[in-house]
């Protein structure tokens, strides 16, 4: 129970990667808040397996990409917790096309939630966060490759990875840090949606291990990074993929 008495955000916790983090938080000892943005029904359900357990978890619907919706899902997190000690910026979109087919909506739809909604998390993790945080951001390890059809995400996704790397030294005075975590292929509905089951075998080839992530595989690398003793790790980005290339 190493997080005892610590408040943990979760955005995007009412399904896959965002649900598995929320789960082992609280099993860890953190009171934790599930954010959602449509999802009611599944963020309850992550609640109830958190109260079940014997944990403590709220959940808070808000739009990440609105800035004034990450305002009022910090002050309810205060409100209703009475501090913040760690945020996940787990949330993200991820719509996979050819160059030639993405439309302006399509790119600032991408960038407004998983850049502007990180960028602007980490904005009031700095106002509200009490000293000692953890901030973790999430990216991906496709960064590692050339995969056709996924170049808006990237390009989301590496805007992530300098966010963290440069906001290392503006958190450091409060004794906060800041990471980053990339997954590989992971077994969620984001990752197998839209594509064939040729596609998502040839996929699971590609690491060491030959077989899909699982959301608890990067629950175990969150938990790593979040502990008290992860206080000399910032600024970095760690790939969480089995070995995938």
């Amino acid at each position: 129970m190493d997080l005892q008495g610590k408040v943990a955000i979760v955005t995007g916790a009412s399904r896959g990667i965002g649900q598995s983090i929320a789960i082992r938080l609280a099993a860890c000892g953190a009171n934790v808040v599930v954010n959602y943005s449509a999802s009611r029904e599944k963020a309850k359900e992550t609640v109830n397996s958190i109260v079940n357990a014997g944990g403590n978890a709220i959940a808070v619907q808000a739009d990440i990409g609105n800035i004034g919706a990450l305002e009022r899902l910090f002050a309810e997190t205060v409100e209703q917790m009475g501090r913040v000690d760690i945020l996940i910026n787990n949330v993200g979109i991820m719509e996979n096309k050819m160059i030639k087919d993405v439309t302006e909506e399509d790119f600032d739809r991408h960038f407004a939630m998983n850049v502007k909604g990180t960028y602007f998390a980490c904005q009031q993790a700095m106002n509200h966060m009490e000293l000692g945080g953890r901030i973790l951001n999430v990216s991906t390890s496709v960064l590692g490759g050339m995969f056709p059809a996924y170049s808006v995400y990237a390009a989301t996704k590496g805007a992530v990875e300098q966010i963290t790397r440069q906001l290392a030294k503006e958190f450091a005075p409060s004794g906060i840090t800041i990471n980053c975590i990339a997954p590989g292929p992971v077994n969620t509905e984001l990752f197998t949606r839209g594509k064939s089951e040729e596609m998502i075998a040839n996929l699971s080839k590609m690491n060491a291990f030959q077989r899909l992530g699982e959301p608890e595989d990067i629950a175990d690398a969150v938990e790593l990074l979040v502990r008290e003793q992860s206080g000399w790790i910032t600024g970095q980005t760690l790939r969480v993929n089995g070995g995938f290339n």
